[in-house]
């Protein structure tokens, strides 16, 4: 079957993009560099890039057999809730100067989150069969979106807290200081690495499995890079502070 066939390669990938991204930290934000490249401004980038996910999932919904249910509509707003904040409120909450990104990275994230939102959506709302509605009292479910809305919560904190750390106007970076980031690097990557975990064990689905081994694939390496960034940035930057997860890396 060709959907088993990409999903397949799709897990195959997420490794090959996982090894990549621990030698060659991907060029935006704080390793934006030459050599990717025309550039375009990066509130713009953000938003054509992360957009394709919330239309192409919201699309498959509409078309899908199985979207006559409140599990499937519970879905759909837990996806939903992530990506129209991403794209369409997070790029113009950012401070800071004027900063561009590559166009190539914004390609590659444009095909990512079109097939990614793709395999989910068709999966949840066509290939399953249907959830039915009991499937909200379910043991998974109930997990997974407890997860989810922790997960979701930390990020929202952690983008929050590092965005009223720049003023407008400056363009530089401060040690963050307060809540999870006492204990660890990058509680934003922790946050969305929980969140599609939780989406994973929610829809209980090979395809949630799958974004969120990408999560992991793409977070863990720029954790790791950013980790290493502030110790080399900062002399008083905290020794005790671990990468992702509280005294352990």
């Amino acid at each position: 079957m060709i959907f088993n066939s990409i999903l397949i390669a799709w897990f195959i990938l997420s490794g090959v993009v996982f090894l990549s991204l621990l030698f060659i930290p991907a060029p935006y934000g704080r390793y934006t560099r030459r050599g990717w490249g025309p550039t375009i401004n990066n509130r713009v980038g953000w938003l054509i890039m992360e957009s394709p996910a919330a239309v192409v999932f919201f699309v498959f919904f509409i078309l899908g057999e199985y979207s006559n249910s409140a599990t499937a509509l519970v879905f759909l707003v837990m996806w939903e809730f992530h990506y129209v904040y991403r794209a369409f409120i997070y790029p113009f909450s950012l401070r800071g100067k004027y900063k561009r990104m590559p166009v190539s990275i914004m390609g590659m994230a444009i095909v990512f989150n079109t097939l990614n939102a793709s395999l989910n959506g068709y999966y949840l709302f066509t290939l399953s069969g249907g959830y039915p509605n009991a499937w909200l009292l379910s043991v998974p479910f109930i997990a997974g979106l407890v997860l989810f809305i922790l997960g979701l919560i930390t990020t929202r904190w952690a983008d929050r807290h590092l965005r009223i750390l720049r003023k407008n106007g400056e363009s530089g970076y401060s040690i963050p200081r307060c809540g999870l980031y006492r204990w660890i690097s990058c509680p934003n990557y922790l946050g969305e690495i929980v969140e599609w975990s939780g989406w994973a064990i929610a829809t209980w689905s090979i395809t949630g499995l799958a974004f969120a081994v990408w999560t992991a694939a793409n977070l863990i390496p720029r954790a790791r890079s950013n980790h290493q960034w502030y110790h080399q940035q900062f002399q008083d930057y905290p020794p005790v502070r671990k990468a992702l997860i509280p005294k352990i890396w």
